[in-house]
């Protein structure tokens, strides 16, 4: 794998690729989820590339290696939009090619970034469209507010310890020693106000609900849920019914993450949408 910086909108993305160039239409694009990072997605990356894909996995801002800019508001799903299509364009994708696959907030951003007309298809594992009703919105905002200032107050320690111990992420203390203690690693690899930012900027309180614009999109997409995660196996099954060119697959005792979790199953799934949507 090949890792770069690319800048673009006057802030800077780390890149993490299987190769500089390679056919458009074979391409895929990864974005991770809150607190992770491109480096995340590990050994995935190698086992994706050998069907021959040419894959590319961003950093989002406050993350990883990419910048953490002060202002909250550049970290809006519009800007995010914007960013992730000229990072493309840096590398060579053009309009109509690449596949783009997000996990939880990475797959919020994923869905925001498919009504660009930009990409191919998608792929969204353990993801939401938002919340739909405007008073739970409300007090998601207020608690995601509340979660930034945390993370700065008490530090990026204290926040990885609290992350990890969610209910939603329980599945993951049956990962190996050796994944397990990688996974936190490269959490404690972020910085305390990049992700508070992130919460403030992109944050499910804050972002648009595309509940009613679901229908509207026309591209070819796979829902992936984990068994175990009924939250999202429901989001999921909603979705499902308001997409045009769905596939839903809960896949069985697995949690939040599933490529984590299921690696195998997940490589399986992912490999045989995008064979299928060339």
């Amino acid at each position: 794998m090949i890792s770069r910086h690319i800048s673009v909108n006057g802030v800077r993305f780390g890149v993490v690729m299987s190769h500089e160039a390679g056919q458009g239409r074979n391409t895929l694009v990864l974005l991770h989820g809150f607190i992770g990072s491109a480096s995340g997605w590990g050994k995935l990356l190698h086992e994706l590339s050998r069907g021959g894909w040419r894959l590319i996995a961003l950093d989002m801002l406050g993350h990883g290696q990419s910048d953490a800019p002060e202002d909250p508001a550049r970290y809006t799903m519009e800007h995010c939009q914007k960013d992730i299509i000229a990072v493309l364009r840096e590398l060579g994708a053009s309009a109509g090619e690449a596949i783009l696959l997000g996990y939880s907030m990475g797959g919020r951003i994923a869905l925001y970034c498919a009504f660009s007309g930009f990409f191919r298809a998608l792929i969204l594992e353990s993801a939401s469209p938002g919340l739909a009703d405007p008073d739970e919105r409300e007090q998601r905002r207020l608690s995601d507010m509340a979660l930034a200032a945390s993370i700065e107050r008490d530090g990026i320690e204290a926040f990885v310890e609290r992350w990890e111990n969610l209910p939603l992420f329980a599945t993951q203390r049956n990962l190996p020693l050796e994944q397990r203690t990688a996974l936190h690693r490269q959490r404690l690899n972020n910085r305390p106000a990049g992700l508070a930012n992130s919460l403030r900027g992109i944050g499910t309180g804050v972002q648009p609900a595309l509940h009613d614009r679901l229908p509207e999109l026309t591209i070819p997409v796979l829902l992936l849920a984990g068994e175990l995660d009924a939250k999202f196996c429901a989001i999921a099954r909603q979705m499902a019914q308001l997409l045009p060119l769905v596939q839903l697959s809960i896949v069985p005792a697995t949690g939040h993450t599933i490529h984590l979790e299921q690696p195998a199953t997940f490589i399986a799934l992912v490999t045989e949408f995008c064979t299928s949507v060339l």
